[in-house]
C-alpha cells in the first residue's frame, strides 16, 4: 500500500492527540481553549497557547529540568529563524572542538534541531526523561517558552539566554506555511484569513506574539549580562557584527587572529540558508525522534516574503495591532 494511501490512518506523532496522561486531561477541562493550528484545539495554559502534547511536556520540563549556571538556552517564537540560529550558536561555542574547515563537522551531517534540541517538545515531550550525561559543556538547549514559563531554575541561575525575534508578518507567514506543510495529507490546510485574524488576536502557537517578545525584550534591557535580544532582520543584514555580539554575549570572542583567518565568514558560510538546505541530511534526512522531514524547516530565509500573501487590508491591520501593543517599548520591526 502507498504512503499517501496509510497517511491519514495513522498520522505523524505531531498531529496525534490521544497520548495524554489523565492528569494532562483533567488540566485541559480547565483551561480556555480555541480552533487549533496543528491539531483540532489550541489551549491556553499560563498565558500562552499550545497544543496539549506541548503543554504536557512544558510541565514535565518545568518540574525536572535542572539548569546549569553553564547553559546555553536559545529563546525563539517559532518560525523565527531558530534553524538558522541553532547553527551559527554551536558552530561558534564548537569552534574549537570542531573547526570550521573539519570535512565531517557535525553540522553537515546532523539537522541543527538534533544538534540543539528543545527542551519541551524534545527532552520532555510524550513522559520522556531525558539523560543530560552526554551533553559537554556548555549544555546547548532550546526552547519556545515565554520568560515567565521557563524552569525556574533557569531564571535562577546564570544560564545564559539567546532570544531571537523577528518582523512578525514573515513570522506569521512561515508559521502558516509550516504548519500547512505539515497538515498536508492528513489534514486540511488552514485558509491564510482565517489563521491571520487567530494571530492578531494573539491565539498562535505560543503566543500571543507581542507577549512572547516583549517580556524577552524587558528582560535584556534589565539583565544585559543573562539575556541577549537579537533581530533576524540585523543578522540579515550585518551578519559579522551581530556573529560577533553573540560570540562576546557568551564569553568566547574571536581573537583578532581568529578575524585575521576569516573564521567569521566562514562560519556564516557553513551556516548560510543555501549551504545548510542543500545538505543531504536536510533534503533527505528525518529528525531522529520525529516523522518530520529536515526539509520542513527550510523554506526561504528572506525578510519581506510576506508581501507576496498579505493584502492591503491585512498589512494595515497587523500594522495597528503591533503598534498599539509595543507603544513605548522602544522596540521597532524592520520589514525591509
Amino acid at each position: 500500500m502507498s504512503k499517501s494511501q496509510t497517511s491519514p490512518q495513522i498520522p505523524p506523532k505531531y498531529l496525534q492527540e490521544d497520548e495524554l496522561s489523565d492528569e494532562c486531561k483533567k488540566l485541559l477541562l480547565t483551561l480556555p481553549k480555541e480552533r487549533g493550528w496543528f491539531v483540532s484545539h489550541i489551549y491556553n495554559y499560563q498565558g500562552f497557547w499550545a497544543i496539549p502534547r506541548v503543554i504536557q511536556g512544558v510541565i514535565a520540563c518545568q518540574q525536572q529540568f535542572q539548569a546549569q549556571d553553564s547553559d546555553i538556552i536559545l529563546v525563539t517564537t517559532p518560525k523565527s529563524g531558530t534553524t538558522w540560529l541553532k547553527s551559527l550558536l554551536f558552530v561558534l561555542v564548537n569552534r574549537m572542538k570542531y573547526p570550521v574547515i573539519e570535512q565531517n563537522h557535525p553540522l553537515l551531517v546532523k539537522n541543527p534541531h538534533d544538534l540543539i534540541p528543545f527542551l519541551e517538545i524534545r527532552l520532555y515531550v510524550d513522559g520522556l526523561v531525558p539523560n543530560f550525561a552526554s551533553f559537554t559543556s556548555p549544555r546547548l538547549l532550546s526552547t519556545h517558552l515565554p520568560f515567565a514559563s521557563l524552569p525556574k531554575s533557569v531564571q535562577d541561575s546564570k544560564t545564559k539566554l539567546v532570544y531571537l525575534c523577528r518582523n512578525p508578518k514573515d513570522t506569521f507567514i512561515s508559521m502558516w506555511h509550516f504548519i500547512n506543510n505539515l497538515r498536508l495529507h492528513h489534514k486540511d490546510i488552514h485558509p491564510i484569513e482565517e489563521k491571520f485574524e487567530s494571530f492578531c488576536k494573539g491565539v498562535s502557537p505560543y503566543g500571543p506574539f507581542w507577549n512572547h517578545v516583549l517580556d524577552y525584550w524587558k528582560q535584556s534591557i534589565e539583565k544585559p549580562n543573562k539575556v541577549l535580544f537579537l533581530m533576524y532582520e540585523e543578522i540579515k543584514v550585518q551578519p559579522k557584527l551581530q556573529l560577533k555580539r553573540l560570540a562576546e554575549f557568551l564569553e568566547c570572542p574571536f581573537s583578532i587572529e581568529e578575524e585575521n583567518c576569516g573564521v567569521i565568514d566562514e562560519i556564516l558560510r557553513m551556516c548560510s540558508f543555501e549551504n545548510l538546505s542543500n545538505l543531504e541530511v536536510n533534503t533527505n534526512g528525518k529528525l531522529s525522534t520525529e516523522e518530520l522531514e529536515n526539509k520542513a524547516f527550510f523554506r526561504k530565509g528572506e525578510i519581506g516574503d510576506w508581501k507576496n500573501y498579505f493584502t492591503t487590508e491585512m498589512s494595515e491591520k497587523l500594522n495597528y495591532v503591533i503598534e498599539q501593543k509595543f507603544q513605548g517599548s522602544g522596540l521597532r520591526f524592520s520589514y525591509i
